[in-house]
């Protein structure tokens, strides 16, 4: 995912809907709130740790995915809802991520079968992230 991110410390960048993604994992705006809430911290500080701090930002989006995978119980699945609430958009980011990973490590370790489990008919339903971690 950090490769398809391919954000850095400082990264603040618009989006179409008027959030921005933020540092090195390109962490949406819109978990502000969440993780202000989870780390009893100002909504502030949380932006500021996510453009700023790149451990901070790795965190997070280690844990946005691990909500994901909670939620789903599928690793695919799970790199799909890290980036959208929409069904489409996680079928497609997670087509780019697994060809990522095929580049990086190679056709024996991500065949192209799991490309094909990736196709839009086989990633899983629509999963809304913010709705994940209750808490």
């Amino acid at each position: 995912m950090r490769d398809q991110e391919a954000g850095w410390v400082g990264a603040r960048i618009a989006t179409a809907n008027g959030t921005k993604d933020l540092g090195p994992f390109q962490v949406n705006s819109s978990w502000i709130p969440k993780l202000a809430k989870v780390t009893d911290r100002s909504h502030g500080q949380i932006r500021s740790w996510l453009e700023q701090d790149a451990c901070f930002n790795v965190q997070a989006a280690r844990w946005i995915f691990l909500s994901g995978l909670a939620a789903s119980g599928d690793y695919l699945k799970a790199i799909g809802i890290y980036h959208s609430p929409t069904l489409w958009r996680q079928r497609r980011y997670a087509r780019s991520v697994l060809a990522h990973l095929r580049r990086r490590f190679g056709e024996a370790v991500f065949p192209r079968q799991a490309m094909r489990e990736a196709s839009p008919s086989n990633v899983g339903k629509t999963v809304d992230p913010l709705k994940l971690i209750r808490r």
